[in-house]
């Protein structure tokens, strides 16, 4: 006696073609190590000890911040850990303290450093340091957080606007449809880059106002492929029973037209995410992005620009930005035939 076959949900079959396509797949993994790594910055970069013992009494520096005098210096001000006195007191005479990986956060500077900045890649400074002598790695860890955080944020505003505006439009169609086309043709042909910049010399600089910039204007591209799947689904069979059911029109929408477009919204995440960070980079290089001081991979490439001899800036940003978007790339293609149904499985 054969047992059954098992019937797979629709979701859990895409899932099987998507672990089918091993660079996509595997392009998933890198991605989720690499971010869950950047959450993790504090741990893995810092210039402060992660845990120490000094004279009987365990610190936590990475938490708190100590003076000089508490370790035997002269004044008040918070402790350099990189000061070779410091470091003498806190790792002697039974002293000892543990260290992060790379022991450089993102605005240290290394005034003990040996060749002026921006310096090579040494012993102490893997990647080098830039032209202000801050470590190159601190700041391409903490640069990309801040790049996938913004470019989730992005991804999320834009996703959930084109959305609602591609499924009201979809779903009544006649003279709110035309009405909305006529919204977005000319809201998106309004200037953005010149908006930003009128709107970067009235405000100060911060995220919250660059997210709501262009949250403004991402929505508008993934809007039209939600609204030709609601055009379409709204004369499906199972629709029209509902409306003879008396079901409302958000619950028609919600529970029923929307599960079943939501394939070209899926499909394009990765690349509406390649999108967003590209958008941070390029704003940071023309130094309308993010305040000035924050870690940023678009900064940096200004640096390598402005410093075309200091080879390293410009190679090890310019790899990290090229992953970052590679892995992007090969997740949004592996996602699209996952969910092709031309693709489906026998």
């Amino acid at each position: 006696m054969t047992d059954a076959p098992v019937s797979l949900s629709p979701g859990r079959r895409a899932w099987q073609r998507f672990k089918r396509n091993r660079l996509g797949y595997w392009s998933l993994v890198l991605f989720v190590v690499m971010v869950v790594a950047s959450l993790f910055a504090e741990v893995l970069s810092t210039d402060r000890p992660l845990v120490m013992r000094y004279e009987g009494q365990v610190y936590f520096p990475v938490f708190h911040a100590y003076s000089e005098k508490t370790f035997g210096g002269d004044f008040e001000t918070p402790a350099d850990y990189l000061d070779p006195f410091i470091r003498e007191r806190i790792t002697t005479h039974g002293n000892w303290a543990v260290y992060a990986p790379n022991t450089y956060g993102p605005s240290t500077i290394n005034y003990f450093a040996k060749s002026p900045s921006p310096a090579p890649p040494t012993r102490d400074n893997w990647l080098g340091t830039d032209d202000r002598g801050r470590d190159l790695l601190a700041q391409l860890i903490y640069g990309f957080r801040v790049s996938v955080l913004f470019g989730l944020a992005l991804t999320a505003i834009g996703t959930v606007l084109g959305v609602a505006a591609g499924a009201v439009q979809g779903f009544f169609a006649g003279w709110i449809d035309l009405g909305f086309q006529r919204v977005i043709e000319i809201w998106s042909s309004m200037p953005e880059l010149y908006l930003l910049i009128i709107f970067a010399a009235i405000f100060a600089q911060n995220v919250a106002l660059l997210v709501i910039l262009l949250s403004l204007f991402g929505w508008m591209g993934l809007s039209d492929y939600v609204r030709a799947e609601f055009l379409r689904n709204r004369q499906m069979d199972y629709v029209r029973a509902a409306r003879a059911l008396g079901v409302g029109n958000l619950q028609i929408m919600w529970k029923h037209i929307l599960p079943n477009s939501m394939t070209p919204v899926v499909t394009f995440l990765p690349f509406r995410m390649s999108g967003a960070i590209l958008a941070l980079t390029s704003l940071d290089f023309l130094g309308l992005g993010v305040p000035p001081g924050t870690p940023s991979l678009g900064e940096l490439l200004s640096q390598g620009k402005a410093n075309i001899d200091a080879w390293w800036i410009s190679l090890s940003t310019f790899a990290v930005l090229v992953l970052t978007l590679m892995l992007l790339t090969f997740m949004g293609d592996a996602l699209r035939d996952a969910l092709d149904p031309r693709k489906a499985d026998r």
